[in-house]
């Protein structure tokens, strides 16, 4: 999968182990990933799955965390994530929000199988022992769009590795590393407080 990583990346990954602002930082990647996803979505659909991405995503987010502990580089614990995240659109049929074509799941899930398999994550259930107790809201599947084949926003091609496009715009492979001087103040969520004064 090609993924970006940037200061705010870093700085977002400081905030989410950082006790005091995971929580704030949670919530507000969870709003831009729910955003994100559902700008790729058919308007009509948006608000029947804002309440099940919004679930879906702040389970992820332990999913990231926990992948940290176990040692996987930044890029790889978000991807582990965003693989999370196509399972489940595949499941629901959603494909206009994938980022990978459906050929591609089983690689994916293949190179993080140890990982997943500790964690009960399978393709069929994508939360694996990250679903909350009280699970997450339901929203409705369009599993006939499944069999059209229009993934339009899928793109294909980088099953074998993460793929990281850096601030210049280069890609490589892995990912870097952390930089020394993870400013937290540009971390999601952090920096929105900062620039709105400390609102919500």
């Amino acid at each position: 999968m090609k993924i970006r990583q940037n200061a705010r990346h870093w700085a977002t990954k400081k905030a989410l182990t950082t006790p005091g602002l995971r929580s704030v930082t949670v919530a507000a990647m969870v709003r831009l990933h729910t955003s994100i996803f559902l700008d790729k979505a058919d308007e009509a659909r948006r608000e029947e799955r804002r309440d099940h991405l919004d679930d879906f995503f702040e389970a992820t987010m332990d999913t990231y965390v926990a992948a940290l502990e176990a040692g996987f580089p930044e890029a790889e614990a978000r991807e582990v994530t965003h693989a999370q995240a196509n399972f489940d659109f595949f499941n629901h049929g959603w494909v206009e929000m994938m980022e990978i074509p459906d050929d591609e799941l089983e690689e994916h899930y293949r190179r993080y199988e140890r990982f997943f398999e500790l964690h009960g994550i399978t393709i069929d259930d994508p939360l694996g022992e990250f679903r909350p107790a009280d699970g997450i809201a339901d929203a409705p599947a369009t599993p006939d769009k499944r069999a059209d084949g229009a993934f339009e926003n899928a793109v294909a091609g980088f099953s074998d590795d993460v793929y990281v496009e850096d601030e210049t715009g280069e890609v490589s492979v892995g990912g870097g590393s952390e930089p020394a001087d993870v400013d937290v103040e540009k971390a999601v969520g952090v920096a929105d407080e900062s620039r709105d004064g400390g609102s919500a």
